[in-house]
């Protein structure tokens, strides 16, 4: 059983910036992929950026050049730094593990204009 623990979120003004973090109960994509997914109050979870092993990166279009994730050597750690924040950014982000059931319990992003 695996945990994924988020932190980082909060109220940030337009055009500020976040850095989100996952931490994980033990080594982490090792084999499968690592992502963050969002849900806006009224929509569905969606995927905002993944990392795979050996690093290669994917992003949402709708936050290509304004998001980075990344990890830390340990692969224990995911990040997700968010810079020029938008209202239409706000919502829950969540950690998981793609081919899994593992789910974070969410930290809340608002971002006020």
């Amino acid at each position: 059983q695996v945990q994924l623990v988020e932190s980082g979120g909060g109220l940030v003004q337009a055009g500020g910036s976040l850095r989100l973090s996952c931490a994980a109960s033990t080594i982490i994509f090792n084999t499968n992929p690592m992502a963050w997914y969002r849900q806006a109050p009224g929509k569905q979870r969606e995927l905002v950026a993944a990392i795979f092993r050996g690093g290669t990166t994917n992003y949402a279009d709708s936050v290509k050049g304004r998001f980075t994730i990344s990890g830390d050597n340990t692969k224990i750690t995911v990040y997700l730094e968010m810079d020029s924040l938008k209202p239409e950014d706000t919502g829950v982000y969540y950690c998981h593990i793609e081919n899994t059931s593992y789910w974070g319990q969410g930290t809340q992003v608002t971002v006020s204009s």
